[in-house]
């Protein structure tokens, strides 16, 4: 699940993103209301944590324009201000869910999971199939032929994809801005490590294929 974390605080918000993406999620970061909508028209995100206080462009200001603009994301809205009218006038410009600020990281996680199921159950096809494997994309379990298989979180969103573009090829670079957001993982030789371990976990005949510059695709011819 691919988060946008809105947050002028640095220490909070790179605390927040390493801990975020080390239980899986994709975390790009916004510094500021104006790069946030840039950041949200630039990507497929789940759900945006908001902080109302911020520069260049409010959080409410920015909540409003995602609000009028249809965007699907679930927003959490942060705020240093925690009094019921607060919540009240948070929830009111569209928010999904509203969290005052000093919070318990563990109820953060808890929201994230909540908005989380709630943004992908909203989405037309959220298990996808190929010959004898399933991905449940709520779940995150993936089988063959009725057999469980473990895959790594990166394995899991390369699987993903790789079935959402349904037989069509996927570049390395296409691979690398869906599935990785650590700058020093970002490499080709990173996604060939990982088709290889996924290939191997989904055992036989082989699904993935690959094609010089073109890049992956799943198909048994």
């Amino acid at each position: 699940m691919r988060l946008l974390l809105v947050e002028d605080e640095v220490d909070l918000a790179d605390t927040l993103a390493d801990g975020l993406r080390r239980e899986g999620y994709l975390v790009d970061v916004a510094r500021d209301g104006a790069s946030a909508l840039t950041a949200a028209a630039g990507s497929d995100v789940d759900v945006i944590v908001l902080d109302r206080d911020l520069p260049v462009l409010s959080g409410d200001a920015v909540c409003r324009t995602l609000i009028a603009q249809e965007y699907p994301a679930r927003i959490l809205m942060l705020t240093a201000a925690g009094t019921l009218n607060d919540r009240v006038e948070g929830l009111d410009l569209g928010a999904d869910d509203y969290l005052a600020k000093p919070f318990a990281y563990v109820e953060l996680l808890a929201r994230l999971r909540a908005l989380g199921r709630r943004a992908q159950s909203s989405r037309p096809n959220t298990v996808l199939e190929f010959a004898g494997v399933r991905l449940d994309i709520v779940r995150r379990v993936v089988e063959r032929d009725g057999t469980p298989i473990r895959l790594t979180l990166k394995e899991f969103g390369v699987l993903e994809t790789l079935l959402a573009a349904e037989g069509g090829y996927v570049s390395a670079d296409d691979l690398l801005d869906e599935v990785w957001d650590e700058p020093l993982e970002r490499t080709r030789g990173v996604v060939k490590i990982v088709v290889h371990t996924l290939r191997r976990k989904l055992g036989s005949p082989a699904l993935i294929q690959s094609a010089a510059g073109h890049g992956y695709r799943v198909g048994t011819e």
